[in-house]
């Protein structure tokens, strides 16, 4: 086999339609295009969502919601997660070479899921009131 007798698969192409090419082929005249009107003449652009003067659909609508882009770079971390660290000193860095957040995380949060039996200490991590209770409780502290 070489490079120049390779071809596609039978059938899996079709020949171009060749418009404006007098009667016989079918598509002469006005190639498809039917008579008159903007789609019909050369260089008929349109806007995108223009309905003809009607008020168009995306401005018919209400304005509604908003979806924070920074929201998912804020990240949950349970508590069972922490206590299965190695380490004593806890902070996002740390979270992010143990890869138990995200590389692009701007925050992260220890939310109470699991238990915790050894002192570790949080550092500009957050915590929720369950987590920060179980931390103290053993032993460990939260600070921002």
């Amino acid at each position: 086999m070489k490079l120049n007798t390779i071809q596609p698969g039978e059938g899996s192409k079709h020949s171009k339609r060749r418009v404006g090419r007098g009667i016989g082929s079918g598509l002469g005249k006005t190639a498809g295009r039917g008579h008159k009107g903007q789609k019909s003449r050369a260089g008929g652009f349109h806007k995108v969502g223009f309905e003809g003067g009607q008020m168009p659909l995306q401005r018919r609508l209400p304005k509604r919601g908003f979806k924070s882009l920074t929201n998912a770079r804020n990240v949950e971390v349970c508590l069972s997660e922490i206590s299965a660290l190695p380490i004593d000193e806890i902070d996002l860095l740390t979270l992010k070479q143990a890869n138990l957040v995200s590389q692009h995380a701007l925050s992260a949060k220890v939310v109470l899921s699991g238990e915790i039996s050894r002192k570790v200490t949080l550092k500009g991590v957050g915590a929720t009131k369950g987590a920060k209770a179980a931390i103290e409780a053993a032993g460990g502290c939260v600070t921002e």
